[in-house]
């Protein structure tokens, strides 16, 4: 298999020479060149032709959000960004991730953690490599678009079996992603109506300092409420939490809805481990809620969010997962389709139809 060539961005040269050397250690990268700004970048990119490009937000000249829009209009590559660990950086990630951007990574506040981010970097960068640069582009398309609660884009049907569930009322919905999920929620959270009558909370794998921006992002965009998840927070009908990063997240049992409690943050994760986890949240959302759940598993990579789906539906509660069709990466919607976790397969666009239908 040939090696994933790769043009790394930044306006530092310490951090080009450091960040190229550590990632063709890896011998399935090759780094084929660098640029110092986006307009040395967008040249470097017709000539050479990457398979990806490392693209850091904070640049002169042309900043990286401003060379991504300008890369998916004239020479459509998949980019990785680099970005600062700063509530400014968080929001810049949020708006290059919405222009097409496949993922991101925390640039280091020290150089002992320069090591770890690379190898960060390496997996997102083979990943970007097999994505499908055409659904990226048009989920990016539809995700610039003025949200119509009612009428959300249409795409081809995939025909499906009748939806079943034991219960007559659904109180709670979680989504999981991953890879892709931050455009893919924008397809979802800002036509969901303001008074939906469930609560809803979300769990994208995103490093600690983003899933903030992320909700305040989504925020914006939405009719509905969406915040950043706090401990003790209740679930509400009509507003969207999204999980903190670094924590896992749980449900109390409180009357007949919950509270959200925070815990482990800071403790050590398995190898492949993810927190907040999918897998988690949804099982904590089935042992409280049971039948009155709903799983809605999106794009991303692994197999995260496949045994909680599976404990919704054991329990009754309707679970649909991202058809393959619209996955930048179908990994985890596989993964819970393999085990028989997913109801339905649904193209992105149909998600906010589907959720809504079961109210």
């Amino acid at each position: 298999m040939l090696p994933v060539k790769v043009l790394v961005v930044d306006d530092s040269s310490l951090m080009r020479r450091l960040i190229s050397r550590l990632l063709e250690e890896d011998k399935e990268i090759q780094v084929i060149g660098s640029a110092a700004d986006g307009l040395e970048a967008l040249q470097q990119i017709k000539v050479l032709r990457p398979d990806v490009v490392t693209l850091d937000v904070e640049m002169p000249k042309l900043d990286g959000i401003a060379t991504l829009r300008r890369l998916m209009r004239e020479c459509p590559t998949p980019a990785i960004m680099l970005s600062a660990h700063t509530h400014e950086g968080a929001r810049a990630t949020m708006d290059a991730l919405s222009a097409g951007a496949v993922d991101f990574v925390a640039k280091p506040s020290t150089s002992a953690e320069l090591p770890k981010m690379v190898e960060d970097l390496k997996t997102k960068v083979k990943v970007a490599a097999r994505v499908s640069l055409g659904r990226v582009r048009t989920t990016l398309s539809q995700t610039s678009a003025k949200p119509k609660p009612t009428a959300p884009p249409p795409v081809r049907p995939v025909a499906q079996t009748p939806r079943q569930f034991r219960c007559g009322k659904i109180d709670l919905v979680v989504i999981g992603c991953s890879t892709g999920g931050p455009a893919a929620l924008q397809q979802i959270i800002p036509y969901l109506p303001a008074h939906l009558p469930a609560g809803v909370v979300i769990v994208q794998h995103i490093p600690v300092g983003f899933s903030k921006s992320m909700a305040e992002h989504l925020d914006k965009k939405s009719a509905i409420s969406v915040r950043h998840a706090e401990e003790g927070d209740e679930i509400k009908a009509g507003q969207v939490l999204v999980a903190p990063a670094g924590f896992d997240l749980n449900f109390k049992a409180k009357g007949n809805g919950a509270t959200v409690s925070l815990t482990n943050f800071g403790a050590s994760l398995k190898p492949g481990g993810f927190r907040p986890s999918v897998d988690w949240v949804m099982k904590s959302a089935a042992e409280v809620y049971g039948c009155r759940t709903m799983g809605v598993l999106l794009t991303g990579m692994g197999r995260d969010g496949a045994q909680g789906m599976l404990a919704i539906k054991e329990r009754g509660g309707p679970t649909i997962a991202e058809h393959q069709s619209t996955c930048v990466v179908y990994g985890m919607p596989k993964a819970a389709a393999d085990i028989g976790a997913a109801g339905k397969m649904v193209p992105l666009p149909q998600i906010v139809q589907e959720i809504q239908a079961v109210f």
